[in-house]
């Protein structure tokens, strides 16, 4: 039983130092030593086997205030690398990343969603088509996630509701039967939000403006999926009393008010032109602009008293935001009195490609847990 445990702790102490060196992106082994707070022999022994199989590599020499330079140690990123796959209403996302989570390639293609054998076909066909552009063999693909818009049921491999696709209890195994790689399904939101929290070691709130509004909560590091998989359906908490009607029925739910179609109907459906017009002082655009950035405060407001932690903001919206952070910032303060400072809102780092990300990303964390 101790030679058992003892196994598992060495096991788990590789497993550390490997995600040590990922989260930081270079290191040393006294870095590793002082800040995990392992011994020198036990750093330098994980290290050589990590080295041995080659998932770690040393890139070259920190500088030294004295004595030898110490060696900089570094994930090995072309060791294996992970597909991620984005389907929405009218386009599908491909994008490969290698072991530090770098986006190696990424491809948009537009294809409108239908559920049939055809459909998934064609989606396996192109992402060969990717894979093979990319250049990788297939013995270096850990695995394909998808991300889907919709309630997934993980345990049962079951889409259970997606109101973007208009399907109901989806078996996802007829989409991996497809796919000759190992699968992985996951929310779209929650991908989203995997790919932006990846590394975090606090509580964070990821709130998708995307052409519906959803999120996710992650706490304790891990996500909150709910009793019933529907944590986070931030789009559908209603903010204003017989409001705008939303596409659930219900009236005045954040949805109607902070979802990307809410901007880009102003442009025939094309957000970027939205973006555009705003930046040449438009006046619909930016009498809609200063509207959109009252109600999105009001959420973020809710969303900071309820669970008091940093909420990122990604989505399709999200990718636009950074310029207009001190208007948000001045809309913020007028709805929130208890704070003086809106640091705790941050901006989100991928754009398009955040929810394929973080499908392919699962398959990444898997393989550091697994290490042997």
């Amino acid at each position: 039983m101790d030679k058992i445990q003892n196994t598992d702790k060495k096991r788990m102490n590789k497993v550390r130092v490997a995600r040590f060196i990922l989260r930081q992106g270079e290191t040393t082994k006294q870095e590793i030593a002082g800040s995990l707070g392992i011994s020198m022999p036990t750093v330098l022994q994980n290290v050589k086997e990590l080295v041995d199989s080659k998932l770690v590599i040393e890139t070259g020499e920190y500088q030294s205030t004295g004595g030898r330079k110490p060696k900089a140690l570094a994930i090995n990123g072309q060791l294996k690398y992970a597909v991620g796959l984005d389907i929405t209403k009218n386009h599908i996302s491909y994008v490969l990343i290698d072991l530090t989570g770098r986006i190696v390639k990424k491809e948009r293609n537009r294809k409108n969603f239908e559920n049939t054998l055809a459909y998934y076909e064609e989606m396996n066909d192109k992402m060969q088509e990717f894979i093979d552009s990319c250049k990788v063999k297939q013995s270096k693909i850990l695995g394909v996630g998808l991300s889907i818009p919709g309630i997934i049921d993980l345990e049962h491999k079951n889409l259970i509701d997606s109101h973007i696709l208009q399907v109901h209890n989806l078996d996802l195994d007829i989409v991996s039967s497809f796919i000759p790689y190992e699968t992985y399904f996951e929310n779209d939101a929650n991908s989203a939000a995997f790919a932006e929290i990846s590394g975090e070691t606090k509580n964070v709130i990821f709130l998708s403006l995307s052409n519906t509004v959803g999120g996710s909560i992650y706490m304790n590091q891990e996500i909150y999926k709910g009793d019933n998989y529907k944590s986070a359906e931030f789009g559908h908490m209603i903010i204003e009393t017989n409001g705008k009607e939303c596409y659930c029925g219900k009236k005045g739910c954040i949805d109607a008010y902070c979802s990307a179609k809410v901007l880009s109907a102003l442009t025939d459906d094309d957000l970027e032109l939205f973006f555009a017009k705003l930046k040449e002082k438009d006046a619909v655009c930016t009498d809609a602009w200063d509207e959109y950035l009252d109600y999105l405060a009001i959420t973020i407001t809710n969303l900071r008293m309820a669970f008091d932690c940093d909420i990122i903001l990604g989505g399709y919206v999200g990718a636009y935001l950074k310029p207009y952070a001190i208007e948000l910032s001045d809309k913020l303060k007028k709805y929130n009195l208890f704070e003086n400072q809106t640091s705790y809102v941050q901006n989100c780092r991928y754009q398009l490609e955040a929810s394929a990300v973080g499908a392919a990303m699962k398959f990444v964390d898997v393989f550091f847990e697994k290490i042997e």
